[in-house]
């Protein structure tokens, strides 16, 4: 986390300031990260080092932006296209997911991470520059975490609620929420722009991000933290939970039910379609909302956990920028879950790979 201390710290590289004494006017969040001749980054490394999380951290964010890029472009190609054997309404919601979930990777991901960790000065980290991208990551952070929350609630509708289903369950339904989502996370999550004050100064340049003091003392402060900390993540991941516990046992009692009708009729060699589509799609359900609670859970342990104990017995150190690598990885594992969960999906995937071949082989021959 970002050191919370409101001020401006002064600092002159341009006298050609020595290691030891930049190290006295910067933050200990910013000293990995500031840029040093090779000299002054041999004694930074020899006297303190660089910790085992952030020496992660400089090859898991870079990968994970190079993955995380293509992958989710891939996914809302492919599922625009609408040929994966998928309803109007479902693809408009995997669309919306997919496209989160790419911006996340890009202002959470690249401007935020691997710009801190490669390009600590850059017009990235001027304060205004860094207060927008800051406020974007937040707003672009809750809509792909509500897309699948919204994205669940369709199919235990479509699958629980059968007459609410026609209605409900359809794409232009699906394209007003995903853009009452957008519009209300943009709105919600505006006033963390305003949160933020330099981190220090630079050849004059306000620079870096930190929060204002008077966030940890101000009621009304408080009072927006706590509402975010239940709009984001906490709320969506009791609400997935729920969902997915109700369809679940819904499909089970109708499961039996079912079984019980065939076996009357003397069928039960027969393959019933209606119960294959339905498992596709409970399938695809159940690993998108599983793999959203496996890997957020570390996360909302470790902010829920201080609210509850009223203590915190962990180092934010140890815990926190793990729990932030698994939510980030939630923004590239949908399209895995595609592809080995829609056989469509997949054919699609393997055309589009061969595409490219294709017009090369029939250049060369020509």
């Amino acid at each position: 986390m970002m050191d919370h201390r409101e001020g401006i710290l002064e600092l002159d590289l341009a006298e050609g300031t020595a290691a030891k004494r930049s190290l006295k006017c910067i933050s200990s969040k910013c000293l990995p990260e500031l840029r040093f001749s090779d000299q002054q980054k041999s004694l930074l490394l020899t006297e303190m080092g660089y910790p085992l999380m952030l020496q992660i951290e400089r090859v898991y964010y870079p990968v994970l932006a190079v993955i995380g890029v293509p992958v989710n472009l891939v996914a809302i190609v492919i599922l625009s296209r609408g040929k994966c054997g998928l309803s109007k309404c479902v693809t408009r919601y995997l669309v919306g997911m997919a496209a989160a979930d790419l911006l996340v990777v890009i202002t959470d991901v690249i401007l935020k991470r691997v710009v801190e960790i490669y390009f600590p000065v850059s017009f990235l980290t001027i304060t205004p520059v860094c207060r927008l991208f800051a406020t974007m990551k937040f707003a672009v952070m809750a809509a792909s975490v509500w897309f699948t929350v919204v994205f669940t609630f369709d199919r235990f509708v479509a699958i629980c609620c059968q007459k609410l289903k026609t209605k409900y369950c359809t794409e232009k339904t699906a394209a007003a929420v995903i853009g009452v989502v957008s519009a209300l996370s943009c709105l919600l999550n505006s006033p963390w722009y305003f949160v933020f004050v330099p981190e220090y100064i630079m050849d004059n340049v306000a620079r870096g991000c930190v929060m204002k003091s008077t966030l940890f003392t101000s009621p009304a402060w408080a009072a927006f933290d706590l509402f975010n900390l239940a709009l984001t993540p906490c709320l969506p991941f009791i609400l997935i939970l729920l969902f997915n516990v109700l369809t679940a046992r819904h499909i089970l009692a109708a499961s039996r039910v079912r079984r019980g009708l065939r076996g009357r009729s003397n069928v039960e060699n027969h393959k019933d379609a209606e119960m294959e589509n339905r498992r596709k799609s409970i399938i695809l359900l159940f690993c998108i909302s599983g793999s959203f609670i496996l890997l957020w859970s570390t996360g909302v342990f470790y902010v829920i956990s201080p609210h509850i104990t009223n203590s915190q017995s962990y180092t934010a150190s140890d815990i926190e920028p793990v729990g932030f690598m698994l939510q980030l990885l939630s923004c590239c594992t949908n399209t895995c879950i595609y592809a080995v969960t829609q056989t469509k999906f997949r054919e699609e995937l393997k055309n589009g790979l061969k595409y490219p071949l294709n017009v090369i082989v029939t250049l060369a021959k020509s």
